[in-house]
This record gives structure tokens, C-alpha cells and sequence, in this order.
């Protein structure tokens, strides 16, 4: 019996040693004209994308080649990863200096991986192929962040109309900057958000002027949290919102023709940018009125939970939030959760949109895409030149939200020139001149947000209303 149970003891002991395994990459080569005083780091979603961890640095081995130990994992477990110099600006990139897409490795598949970089990006690891427009300018390399006595590099997107208009512009403040623009800069692709706005104004749609500010590197994770996560870090949240808010902002201001008022400012980021910008839409609701968030990152603080119920609605508030069906499995729930908690603190319902993307993954290429939507969206009034001011008028339409038709309350004897219905992606769905008896049947229309615009002899009356 004792030997029976020593056995069993020794196979139970055994199971769980074989389930586990660890992996040690070795770079069996890296690129010729990489720094000698450089160190090389691993990157991954198993220490949140931190370019530059401390304990993921790599060290030589006795041949004299970079390698790193990574912790026992269960076998089958699969984690994505790059390989950097400290920071995003310096990541690996394929052999002709284009973006790869992240490294995968699966736990039991051998012990030992050699691999090879071949170009680092900021080494001849992109050449020359900037895809950044030509409307497209880094205004300063190390624009200086008192409240945490940091630089930082600012690019700055402006409508292509800017150089031949003095109107004023909306201004939308976008974190992780270096993978806004510019694919050489970038460290997993682009969001293209200058095609992107470049297309629409081709379209005849109006574009904002966009400020990207560069993630903090091995600080990205502290300043986007405005509270402490045990293991990752955060805490400097408040102060970056501060350093956008008292620095930043004043100074795009006074050397843009941008308009300054809340109605006209938003805020937008991904996964941790996402809760930063949470954060920072209802922190300082005297300063924006919109924010843009993409596959928020809800997990990293309970306290957000809290501080959203605390903050509560002061000012109307437009909510963007967008996740993919495939990324971690708590991010679609939280998201919808984070919704409910929005309109429980007495936001409007039609102004907190969620949507869930079938096949999306948390990377750059779902943000690339739901970009233009997000935009047209959040920045509707202004992008459909829907106008907002004393010379448009409101008009009343009921029921709102509406299943098959919608009432319209204008007088009989007012001529209609034209009366236009406007999707959220900026295509007029609908023109008439004819509803008789002010009735507008909507019932072919998709279910979702719409703009009816409705032209006179001598006035412009707008309105929003819900299709369910």
C-alpha cells in the first residue's frame, strides 16, 4: 500500500511537472549596426506590451548571443511577442524594414527558440518609407511635460483645408501617437488616421485637427492609470491628464486656429489609452465632451468603477467604446458593464455607443478600421457640416427612437427645398422633397444613429434621432 501511494504520489508529482514548461530564446542573430551600448528587450502580452521592463531584459549567453528565460507557463499556452532596444520607436521590423506582425510561441514546443532580428526601426529598420501625409508634422521631438518632468514628441494633423481657411477646428487629442501616423514609428502598424481623415475630406466631409502624443514607453503603463495596479504599475494618470489639460492644450491654442470650447474637444486611445481616456472625458468634463475608446483595459483598476459612479453626468458627454469579440475574454463584458454604469450616472443612452466587433483582435488593425466610424460619431454635428449654431434650427421629431415613421413639426406652410437623412459614416441615405403631412417613413433604414438635415427657402433645421 505504501509503495502503491508513493507511486501515485511520484505520477501526480510528475503530471504537473510535464505540464509546465518554460522556453529560452536565443537571437541567433540581430542586425550589424545595432548600438553596442544598447540593451535588447522581450515584449509581450504576457507583461502588457511594455517595451522596456527590466525584467524582461535579455542578456548574453556564453556564445556571446542574447537570450532570455521566460517563466514555466502551462503547456499549450500561447503568447505574442516582439523584441525591442527600450521603447516602440526601436522595435524590430522584417528584413526589407516593413512591419511583421507579432511573434507567437506555444508552450511544449521545445525548450530552446532561435530566432533573428533583422532591422530595428529606428536603424535603416523602415529606410525611408514614412508613410506619415504631407499634412502631417511632429512639432516638437521633446515638447517638455512639467507635471512630470518628462518629454515627450507631439505630431500634429491638420484638415488639408487649414493652410486656405480660418475657421476654427475641432481638436481631437489621441494617445500612443507613434501608431497614429507614421508606420516607421509605429510598433505593430499604423491606425492611418491621416488617410483616413484625408479620404473624408475627399469626400467632402470635415476633419479636425488631431493631436498625437507619443506613449511614455516604459512610463506608458504609469501614466495612463490614475491608480495603482499591483503588478503593472500606473498612478500617474492624473498627472498626464493635467500635462494635456494646463500644457498641452493651451499651447495647440494659442498656435492653431482651433476652437478651444469643450463642445469641439475629444479624447481617444486604445486598451490602456482607452482607460486614460476614460478617465480624462469625465475627470474634466469642463474641458472635453467625447471620447473615443477602443478595446478598453477595465481590468487594470477596480477603482474605475468607482470613480465613474462618482463622477457622474455634469456635462453631456458623447462615449465611443468599441471592443472585439476576440480579445481577452473579460474586455467585451466590462465594456457593456462600463455602459450600463455610464447611463446609471445619468448619461444620455443614445449617447454611449458600443460595438462589438465579430472577429476583432486587440491590435492595431480593429482600431486602423473602426477609426472612421468612431470619428463620424463622436464629431458628427461638425463632420457632416451639420450646423450647431444660432443660424441652424432645432426641429422636434417624434417618437424618437422610431420604428417605422417619424413625425416632423413644421409648419405646413414653410417650402421644404430638400430634407436629407445621414449615417453615422457620413453617406446621405435619404433625399426627398416630398413627406406628405410632415411624415417620414424610416422603417427600410438599418437600425442606428441618423442625421436628418431639412433645407428651406431661408433657414437650415437639423435634428438626430435613433432608428430602432
Amino acid at each position: 500500500m505504501k509503495i502503491n501511494k508513493w507511486i501515485s504520489t511520484f505520477v501526480g508529482v510528475l503530471s504537473v511537472i510535464t505540464l509546465q514548461a518554460q522556453v529560452t530564446f536565443i537571437l541567433d542573430s540581430i542586425p550589424a549596426n545595432t548600438p553596442a551600448g544598447d540593451e535588447i528587450y522581450i515584449a509581450g502580452d504576457f507583461n502588457n506590451w511594455n517595451p522596456g521592463q527590466p525584467e524582461f531584459v535579455l542578456t548574453k549567453n556564453n556564445d556571446g548571443k542574447w537570450a532570455i528565460t521566460l517563466e514555466a507557463q502551462s503547456e499549450g499556452k500561447v503568447i505574442l511577442f516582439k523584441f525591442t532596444r527600450g521603447s516602440w520607436a526601436t522595435v524590430e521590423k522584417g528584413p526589407g524594414g516593413e512591419e511583421i506582425a507579432n511573434r507567437s510561441f506555444t508552450f511544449g514546443n521545445g525548450l530552446t527558440k532561435y530566432l533573428t532580428v533583422y532591422n530595428w526601426a529606428d536603424h535603416n529598420g523602415s529606410g525611408d518609407s514614412s508613410t506619415a501625409a504631407q499634412n502631417v508634422t511632429v512639432i516638437d521631438e521633446h515638447f517638455y511635460m512639467p507635471q512630470l518632468d518628462r518629454e515627450r514628441r507631439i505630431w500634429v494633423y491638420l484638415p488639408p483645408d487649414y493652410d486656405n481657411s480660418s475657421d476654427p477646428y475641432p481638436v481631437l487629442y489621441m494617445h500612443d501617437g507613434q501608431n497614429l501616423f507614421d508606420n516607421q514609428a509605429s510598433f505593430a502598424g499604423e491606425w492611418e488616421v491621416d488617410e483616413t481623415l484625408n479620404d473624408l475630406a475627399e469626400r467632402g466631409l470635415q476633419v479636425p485637427i488631431v493631436v498625437g502624443i507619443d506613449n511614455g514607453g516604459q512610463h506608458r503603463l504609469d501614466e495612463y492609470s490614475p491608480w495603482l495596479n499591483p503588478q503593472y504599475g500606473g498612478g500617474e494618470g492624473e498627472a498626464y491628464m493635467q500635462f494635456i489639460v494646463e500644457t498641452l492644450k493651451p499651447f495647440i491654442d494659442e498656435n492653431f486656429h482651433t476652437n478651444p470650447d469643450r463642445n469641439s474637444t475629444g479624447l481617444m486611445g486604445s486598451s490602456l489609452g482607452g482607460l486614460i481616456s476614460h478617465y480624462g472625458v469625465l475627470q474634466y468634463q469642463d474641458v472635453f465632451s467625447k471620447a473615443g475608446i477602443f478595446s478598453p483595459s477595465y481590468w487594470f483598476s477596480d477603482s474605475v468603477w468607482t470613480f465613474t459612479n462618482l463622477a457622474g453626468m455634469q456635462q453631456n458627454i458623447r462615449f465611443y467604446l468599441m471592443s472585439g469579440a476576440l480579445e481577452g475574454e473579460g474586455t467585451v463584458p466590462n465594456m457593456l458593464a462600463m455602459a450600463d454604469s455610464l447611463r446609471q450616472s445619468g448619461f444620455v443612452g443614445e449617447d454611449v455607443k458600443t460595438k462589438v466587433v465579430p472577429q476583432g483582435q486587440h491590435n492595431e488593425n480593429l482600431w486602423r478600421q473602426e477609426f472612421e466610424e468612431a470619428y463620424l460619431w463622436l464629431f458628427a454635428s461638425f463632420a457632416l457640416d451639420v450646423p450647431e449654431n444660432q443660424s441652424a434650427k432645432p426641429l422636434q421629431l417624434s417618437p424618437n427612437p422610431a420604428r417605422k415613421k417619424i413625425r416632423i413639426k413644421l409648419d405646413q406652410n414653410i417650402e421644404v427645398e430638400t430634407l436629407e437623412v445621414i449615417d453615422s459614416s457620413g453617406q446621405i441615405v435619404l433625399r426627398t422633397t416630398d413627406f406628405p403631412g410632415r411624415t417620414l417613413d424610416v422603417s427600410r433604414l438599418p437600425a442606428g444613429l441618423y442625421f436628418l438635415r431639412l433645407t428651406t427657402n431661408e433657414h437650415i433645421y437639423t435634428a438626430r434621432f435613433v432608428r430602432r
